[in-house]
Formats: C-alpha cells, structure tokens, sequence
C-alpha cells in the first residue's frame, strides 16, 4: 500500500485536493487493485481553503510519516492591494519549499495540479522539464522557471518522477492517469465507473 500525502495551505482551491484524493481514496477499495493511503499535510493545525472551508489536516509537516507519493495542489492570486495569497503566497514560503525538496528527494513521485506548479518550480524542481498549469498562470510559470517546456494545451504532462495537471478538474484525470500508470487502466477503469467519471477513458 502506497502512502500518498497532498499538502494543504490557506486558500488551496478545493477540488485541486479534494479531486485526486477521491480518486486515490477509492482505488483498490472495492473489487480491483491495491488502496491507497491518503493523508494531508500542512504547516499549521487548521486551514481555510478556498470559500470557507474549514479543514484540519492529518499531519504537520514536522508529524507526517514518509510518503511514496506527496500532491502540491494550487489555487490563489494576488489581492487587489498586490498581497499574495494561496500558491502565490506558498511559493515564497521557506518552510513549504523545504518541504516539498524533503519530499521530492524520498518520493516515488511528485503530483502538482493547477498552479502548485509554481511552488514546484520556486522549489527548483522543474528546471528543464515539461509542465502545465492553469491557463491563467501560464507566463507567470514561464517567469519562474524559463528552461520549463510549458505545454499549456496539456491536461497533464508525465516526466517520470514528476507529473503536472492544468487547473482545478484537470487533477481529476491525472490522478486516474497515475493509478493507470501504477496498477494498470483496468483498476483506474473501475475506479471511474464507481465515481461516474465519464472523461477518463
């Protein structure tokens, strides 16, 4: 059983986490393939996502056990006085940062959906790979990160190690591509139809 953490911070966009984790959270449950253990990390004991909701996260970074796998959702912007918040604020956060390097050197694999792409790129990650992002956050990345191949036009891009989604649903279809990737299109398959997802096929 794969240990997957996804990380959480104030003004995360909710289905960015909230998608692969039911995703994750179902595969293996009922007739095919292996579950998934899925947890969630963040810096401090409650976070304010997006829209008001209240969550508490499993662990803090200094309690959360060793993962396989760890997710950077996004969402977040800039405040009409030019104040960060969300991923833009994440982004220049030493201790997430840290936290994602400490990850990205033990994990299997490194998820980003929408614009946790650029905490992965100030994190130094993306340096020469491939990558997408939500739409809107496209040249900010290319800011970041200018030796990044940004494929906008991707729903998700596959290094290897490292995957990136576009924005907010499209972490839905990559993490069905993971577990595709992970325990074959049959379990990922089985996984849809219990959802009712009808766009990963």
């Amino acid at each position: 059983m794969k240990k997957i953490a996804i990380v959480l911070f104030d003004e995360v966009e909710v289905l960015d986490f909230a998608g692969p984790f039911e995703v994750f959270s179902v595969t293996g449950k009922r007739s095919q393939g292996t579950p998934y253990e899925v947890f969630t990390v963040a810096e401090k004991e409650t976070i304010g996502a997006r829209n008001n909701l209240i969550i508490q996260p499993t662990y803090l970074f200094e309690t959360a056990p060793a993962a396989d796998i760890f997710l950077v959702p996004g969402g977040g912007g800039y405040h009409p006085d030019g104040t960060a918040f969300g991923s833009r604020r994440e982004m220049n956060n030493p201790a997430m940062l840290e936290w994602v390097k400490q990850q990205y050197a033990k994990a299997e694999l490194a998820l980003s959906v929408c614009t946790g792409a650029l905490i992965i790129a100030k994190a130094g990650l993306l340096n020469g790979l491939q990558a997408t992002t939500h739409f809107m956050a496209v040249d900010t990345l290319k800011e970041i990160s200018p030796t990044t191949n940004v494929q906008a036009d991707q729903r998700y891009v596959d290094n290897g190690k490292l995957i990136l989604s576009a924005g907010v649903s499209a972490g839905i279809d990559m993490a069905f591509y993971v577990v595709a990737k992970l325990q074959g299109p049959e379990v990922a398959l089985e996984t849809a139809r219990y959802m009712q997802y009808d766009y990963w096929k």
